[in-house]
């Protein structure tokens, strides 16, 4: 019988080659690949996370009644992120702990992660191929958490591990408590601009409409270097002012001098190690072929959008949306979000939040859809 660490050794190297082997070449797992190591995996979780497997013996699944496939694979609510400590292993030890932006009764959720290797490795995967599919060396511009003040924030880590392997310069962070520094990125722009080196502006989506709002008032317009991008990321959960995306895409391709094609929305949670991205970058979309913004993952992320009794909807049908990530492997291989979207052929269209989208079940097509 093997030992946990074996176990464990065992699941992180399988979904390390699939992430290195997509990184590399493009190569996608096959349905049937996809299956055997999301079974692996969760019989593994049933195993060592007590939590998990207590909430699976409620959906009535156990080591004597697996699921028939990663479709009925049971998805936990990401809420139960706030109460329980999902993980196969002591969470004192976890080499990354990450915790969400809200609370419920005082208690933030936490993902802990027993190493970095799959998180490391599946973030860079997943933003070279989808944010510079190019290879260039970009400068990172970050209206985002910076790693340092917020050593918890997924988003912080990643755009710090992104900045230190494939910046081509001075990395910023323009967030200081609750204020932009607006004057250090303008002259940052500048220099950037004046010596063509493109950038990456990364931002989520309430940064970015209060960094527009900024350049506003000043009356100050620019026109990025070429090869430069705009990474959008979250949303306005919590917040008083809502601007809908298509509307914060017009202006920041006007303030900045750039194609709505190179403005990619990132789409990622806590819960998660692994993350979508708007397909526009990667396929060199023009202008006019950039809605709807159809959401793409590597293919060790799966999303099901289900009905109220968590059973997969069929395509073209507005449901919650699951996501299982192969990449999860100490904590819980499926996610129950409180995000809406709707799957099509072309990808995943994320909708919002349960509270205030379209009700499940409805059934749309692509025409029918704008950007929210």
């Amino acid at each position: 019988m093997q030992s946990y660490e074996d176990e464990s050794r065992a699941l992180d190297e399988a979904v390390l080659a699939c992430i290195d082997r997509w990184h590399r070449t493009g190569w996608a797992l096959s349905d049937e690949e996809f299956d055997s190591l999301a079974l692996r995996i969760f019989q593994y979780q049933l195993s060592y996370n007590l939590p998990y497997a207590q909430y699976c013996a409620s959906q009535g699944f156990s080591a004597d009644r697996m699921p028939a496939n990663w479709h009925e694979i049971p998805a936990v609510p990401s809420a139960a992120f706030k109460e329980a400590a999902f993980a196969t292993f002591n969470p004192a030890v976890a080499a990354l702990v990450f915790e969400t932006s809200g609370t419920t009764q005082g208690h933030t959720g936490r993902h802990y992660m027993e190493n970095a290797r799959l998180y490391d490795a599946a973030l860079l995967a997943g933003f070279d191929r989808f944010m510079r599919p190019d290879h260039i060396k970009l400068q990172y511009l970050n209206f985002v958490p910076n790693p340092v003040t917020h050593p918890h924030s997924s988003l912080a880590y990643m755009m710090g591990k992104v900045s230190e392997k494939h910046g081509g310069g001075v990395t910023r962070w323009y967030i200081e408590g609750e204020r932009l520094n607006l004057d250090l990125f303008i002259s940052d722009i500048e220099a950037a601009i004046e010596t063509d080196t493109p950038v990456c502006i990364a931002a989520t989506a309430f940064a970015l409409v209060h960094l527009l709002d900024g350049l506003k008032d000043r009356h100050r317009y620019f026109a990025l270097p070429t090869g430069s991008r705009i990474m959008e990321t979250g949303g306005f959960k919590g917040r008083s002012r809502v601007v809908e995306r298509d509307v914060l895409y017009q202006w920041t391709a006007e303030r900045f001098g750039a194609s709505r094609a190179v403005i990619c929305a990132e789409y990622g949670m806590t819960e998660l190690t692994s993350q979508y991205y708007d397909d526009v970058i990667a396929n060199r979309a023009s202008d006019a072929r950039t809605e709807p913004r159809y959401k793409k993952s590597p293919p060790w992320l799966r999303p099901r959008v289900v009905g109220p009794d968590g059973k997969t909807l069929p395509h073209g049908t507005v449901g919650s949306l699951v996501h299982v990530d192969l990449a999860n492997r100490s904590s819980c291989v499926a996610i129950h979000t409180e995000d809406i979207g709707v799957e099509f052929d072309d990808g995943l269209v994320v909708m919002g939040r349960e509270g205030g989208a379209t009700l499940r079940g409805c059934s749309l097509s692509a025409e029918d859809l704008v950007l929210q």
